[in-house]
């Protein structure tokens, strides 16, 4: 049998979040400041060489999915040769590659605002890219402007369109429900996700923005958005859920399905399997952990793969039963989302 990485409540991780950049080219309200972002140094930054030196490692014990994130992971140069490394990763428990010895490969998927993606579909796919989530939270070019302070929109729908020809699939859609900003449009963006042969997920914000302010009391819920969307669809339950974050819904009877994410209100930290990397090569176990493990300084230090292992294998020891949203004592990270990686 092949290694795992479990922690100390049984819960076994083989989903790699691994952050490619904390830039972005959007200044989402609830994500970013409008300017003022303290960039990490490029030279505090994983190489290309130190994310597939890390990827190995990872897919040693047990990871099989990596998935790209940022800030825009397609910011990043590179981020096609990125793709392509880990894709060519054999794994023990990851897709199979054919081949006589049963042996797996990392599989890779992106979370992408898809401003710049129409331009690298192609060359992502040919890479070995298998699954695509894309940020949209209106379809409303002003609401768009005013939400993200730019004028951005028709890239992203340029992008969603190439993602659509690809045939990568599922394609997932996620939007954050915002009160007052676009609670009116669930229903539209539904409806949107199902022409574009694609599968919407909503997401509950969380507090991960960068200028503290979010509040429980405005947030939009999992059950009061399933409420509006049940208005206007029949939705059906889809299974079980296993340690997919999103509780899903068959709409109408067809193909079609959306998701809630609701990561406040309807924690699923009990059966949570990702592991977080950012940018500048800090491990995470928990996407609200205040404590990061220095995997950069050890890479450049000289650190040996075992070394690495063993590091990777403490931070998992560590992880909490849960992120304490609802505690007392919980003080959100000081990382905003766009320096963590989604």
């Amino acid at each position: 049998m092949s290694e795992q990485l479990v922690d100390r409540f049984g819960r076994v991780h083989r989903d790699l979040r691994i952050s490619l950049t904390d830039k972005c080219n959007l200044r989402c309200t609830y994500c970013m400041p409008a300017e003022g972002v303290p960039w990490i140094a490029k030279q505090n930054l994983l190489t290309t060489d130190e994310i597939e030196r890390v990827g190995r490692v990872f897919a040693s014990l047990g990871i099989d999915e990596a998935r790209l994130t940022g800030g825009e992971p397609l910011l990043r140069p590179d981020a096609v040769d990125v793709v392509r490394r880990l894709a060519a990763l054999p794994t023990s428990s990851g897709q199979t590659d054919g081949g006589p010895t049963g042996r797996g490969r990392m599989r890779v998927s992106m979370t992408t605002n898809a401003l710049g993606l129409a331009g690298v579909m192609d060359d992502l796919v040919d890479a070995g890219l298998e699954r695509l989530n894309i940020s949209i939270d209106t379809l409303d070019p002003e609401r768009f402007h005013a939400l993200t302070r730019r004028d951005r929109l028709d890239d992203v729908l340029a992008g969603i369109r190439a993602a659509q020809r690809s045939g990568l699939r599922p394609l997932k859609l996620n939007t954050v429900a915002m009160r007052g900003v676009n609670d009116d449009e669930f229903v539209d963006l539904v409806r949107f996700a199902r022409e574009h042969d694609a599968q919407l997920r909503f997401i509950e914000q969380m507090p991960l923005d960068a200028g503290h302010v979010w509040s429980r009391a405005e947030m939009v819920d999992g059950q009061e958005i399933l409420d509006r969307l049940s208005e206007e669809f029949t939705l059906e339950p889809v299974g079980e859920r296993g340690s997919d974050p999103a509780e899903v819904f068959r709409v109408d009877g067809g193909s079609t399905t959306v998701g809630v994410i609701a990561s406040v209100s309807a924690p699923f930290c009990g059966s949570c399997d990702r592991v977080r990397i950012t940018a500048d090569g800090q491990l995470r176990n928990c996407l609200f952990a205040r404590d990061e493990s220095d995997l950069l300084g050890l890479l450049r230090s000289g650190g040996s793969d075992a070394d690495l292992a063993a590091m990777i294998r403490r931070s998992i020891g560590d992880k909490r039963e849960g992120h304490g949203i609802d505690g007392p004592n919980f003080l959100q990270p000081d990382r905003p989302m766009s320096a963590i990686g989604g």
